[in-house]
């Protein structure tokens, strides 16, 4: 009989590709984890790795156990899903994953007004700018800023993220802001990581990249060069709106618009503690609206 243990054993060991990350991974010494994959080679009469100068890496038996155990995993998960998602009561730990800009310039307050209305349930807040895996229960519930929120997942799009122009109010043009125009002016810009966002994509079509005088690789810091007057900048204007200093010079454009959406699996949507918190985080959320949406100036 091979034991759940020694598939997450083997696994750890072929995704980490070697025995001190196998050994991270299952909060173990490296000892013990050379010592039971002795005992499970032994066991099976079969060499599971080989030992590479890159690393071990899984013979053909130990790619067959690697994919078994992938499939075991999964079906664990569902499992706790399931069970997970007849629970009643709004209590236990709840795990919330969105990004750095979204939590501090918008969701922090959310967070506390849900704690004191639900004291019992505790708030794990994991800030990622990559999107976490709902399916494998790194999170409960995400909350993000994207335009496709994926097709295993169930929520609701809660507003557009507008994004608009805006600078220093000394800086600001003495006439309206046009297309035409916007190349005489220096700008703020995105580093390669943000390259891909719709913004990022406006600014080098419409400025072009030797107008862009400064980057940063977070949004978080865009309006902060803004109110410094470094250059113009398109932001987020629910983070421009109440950044001191700054002035819009032109209305969002919808190019650059994204979806701001609540999450979750629809295995656990009916837990007591992830449907209060998608209702109450949604309506609260709603409450923004206007200035997710760039209707207040």
């Amino acid at each position: 009989m091979i034991a759940w243990d020694d598939f997450r054993l083997v696994q750890a060991i072929s995704e980490s590709g070697s025995l001190a990350g196998a050994a991270e991974q299952l909060n173990v010494n490296h000892s013990t984890i050379f010592r039971r994959l002795g005992t499970l080679e032994a066991q099976l009469g079969a060499r599971l790795f080989e030992r590479a100068r890159s690393g071990y890496v899984p013979t053909p038996t130990g790619e067959e156990m690697v994919r078994l155990a992938e499939r075991m995993a999964e079906e664990v998960l569902a499992v706790e899903r399931r069970i997970t998602g007849q629970d009643l009561r709004p209590s236990g730990e709840l795990r919330v994953t969105t990004n750095d800009t979204l939590l501090v310039h918008m969701l922090t307050p959310v967070f506390a007004s849900f704690r004191a209305a639900y004291p019992e349930i505790r708030l794990d807040v994991v800030v990622s700018n990559q999107s976490l895996s709902l399916s494998k229960r790194d999170a409960d519930v995400a909350i993000r800023a994207n335009d496709r929120p994926g097709d295993t997942l169930v929520g609701r799009r809660i507003a557009s993220i507008a994004w608009g122009i805006y600078c220093r109010a000394d800086l600001a043009p003495a006439e309206p802001l046009a297309v035409g125009d916007l190349r005489r002016y220096d700008w703020i810009g995105f580093s390669d990581n943000l390259g891909a966002i719709k913004p990022a994509k406006w600014l080098r079509e419409r400025v072009g990249e030797e107008k862009l005088i400064y980057r940063i690789n977070t949004v978080l810091g865009l309006a902060e060069a803004a109110a410094a007057g470094i250059g113009l900048a398109v932001l987020p204007c629910f983070i421009a709106s109440v950044t001191p200093g700054l002035v819009r010079l032109m209305e969002p454009q919808s190019e650059m618009e994204s979806g701001l959406w609540l999450l979750t699996h629809p295995d656990i949507k009916a837990t007591a503690r992830v449907r209060t918190f998608m209702e109450h985080a949604g309506r609260e959320l709603a409450r923004l609206r206007p200035r997710i949406e760039g209707q207040e100036s």
